[in-house]
């Protein structure tokens, strides 16, 4: 525990691998971060998957810079609002796309300094337009499929595509001459299969980069709502149906 920087009692939020349904549930200590000052246990629920996911693939594998322009597939997701939040602390521009007007205007007022309403505008010609057909620096996309070869028209010379799901399916055709001379990065992870070792490395960067920011109140909870273990089903209903802005949390 004292290597970890923790004591006995001391609050803290997890990811966990797997089993997280519970009253009680066991995770290494490295995955573990602390509850920061001011926030429940509830609110502290909402950090670990979305930050651990967030950092791994937009600040780590696509290289996200300071000035640089972030666009966000989902961005009223518990990954989206995360993404946004931590990519203006950074001192980025973010752009997102969202399913309606609501939800646009939910991530406009966490920071994002655009939303698309993807059903009624095409994001393609969005992102031209915004960035002066320069292109954006980072895509984060849960989508895959169809959306590869559209994503990689927004993408700026050197830009980097981040892919964290493939609810769009697993195959995409694209211009791969345009992926040579412009000099692009297709890349993707998921979290689940990797070491204990990489989790607590990655626990560390969050708690020397992103906590402080936290702590400073840069970084707020996102919670839709709230749901007793009992109605799990109905808490994945909610977000299958994309109509949710933040995280869903179950309590005990």
């Amino acid at each position: 525990l004292a290597a970890a920087g923790f004591r006995l009692g001391d609050r803290v939020c997890a990811l966990t691998h797997g089993g997280g349904y519970a009253q009680r549930c066991v995770a290494p200590v490295g995955q573990c971060l602390p509850v920061p000052a001011g926030w429940s246990d509830i609110e502290a629920a909402s950090l670990p998957e979305t930050l651990f996911t967030v950092w791994i693939n937009v600040f780590e594998r696509a290289r996200l810079q300071p000035g640089e322009t972030l666009l966000v597939q989902g961005g009223a997701s518990g990954i989206g609002v995360t993404a946004i939040q931590l990519a203006k602390a950074f001192g980025c521009r973010v752009f997102v796309t969202v399913g309606d007007d609501a939800r646009a205007q939910a991530c406009r007022a966490i920071g994002a300094d655009e939303a698309i309403n993807y059903r009624t505008r095409d994001f393609v010609a969005e992102v031209e337009r915004l960035t002066g057909g320069r292109g954006v620096d980072v895509i984060l996309d849960m989508v895959a499929g169809s959306y590869v070869a559209r994503e990689l028209r927004c993408l700026a010379d050197d830009g980097r595509l981040s892919i964290i799901a493939v609810q769009g399916g697993t195959k995409a055709e694209f211009d791969g001459g345009a992926l040579l001379r412009r000099r692009l990065t297709i890349t993707g992870s998921t979290l689940r299969p990797r070491t204990t070792e990489y989790k607590a490395a990655v626990g560390a960067a969050l708690r020397a980069r992103v906590w402080p920011l936290i702590e400073a109140g840069r970084f707020k909870p996102m919670i839709h709502k709230t749901f007793p273990a009992a109605q799990a089903a109905q808490a994945h209903e909610l977000m299958e149906s994309g109509q949710h802005v933040g995280k869903l949390v179950l309590t005990w």
